[in-house]
């Protein structure tokens, strides 16, 4: 997995017992299909957090970021103003980054705008999903803040938005196909 830029997330995982984290992420989130749009975006933020850090790190604080922003409300963190800001930056239970803290609220306020348009975020994600990776890419950086290449990739295969986040030959694979 490109987290933690090895060839393969299933590959990476294969030896690891049952109850490691990064085990039961792969075996159960990681492209998994995420339909709602809070769910969806609560992803987008913890790939936004992940930038720079091991993502063992934001799967152990993968609960204290939902806590934090509002159960990954869409219409509430997008509301967030200065106090919230501080509050967020004040919380050692997340990554306190005043860039990526206004990065996820700027792209809650445009998710705001896709769903008046298309009707939800996930509409527009489908709308979109024939593109080519390098597309999505531009596509991200156009509408979003904090998304580059590493960040729209991984967001995209981690919520089974585009293909190749297990190989063919993983278990996981096959139940997410089922």
């Amino acid at each position: 997995m490109s987290h933690e830029n090895l060839e393969s997330y299933c590959e990476y995982v294969s030896n690891l017992e049952k109850n490691n984290i990064h085990r039961i992420y792969h075996d159960n989130q990681y492209g998994f299909p995420i339909k709602d749009d809070n769910a969806l975006f609560g992803r987008l933020i913890l790939e936004i957090n992940q930038a720079g850090l091991s993502w063992t790190t934001i799967l152990k604080k993968q609960i204290n970021f939902k806590n934090a922003y509002s159960e990954f409300s869409i219409e509430k963190i997008a509301k967030y103003d200065e106090r919230h800001i501080k509050k967020l930056l004040n919380d050692s239970g997340i990554i306190r980054n005043r860039l990526k803290i206004n990065s996820v609220i700027y792209n809650a306020q445009k998710i705001l705008i896709i769903q008046k348009e298309f009707g939800s975020f996930n509409r527009w994600l489908n709308y979109h999903r024939t593109k080519k990776l390098e597309d999505w890419v531009v596509l991200f950086r156009q509408v979003f803040k904090f998304t580059g290449m590493e960040i729209t990739k991984e967001f995209l295969l981690s919520s089974g938005i585009i293909e190749g986040a297990h190989k063919i030959d993983c278990p996981i694979y096959h139940k997410i196909n089922r």
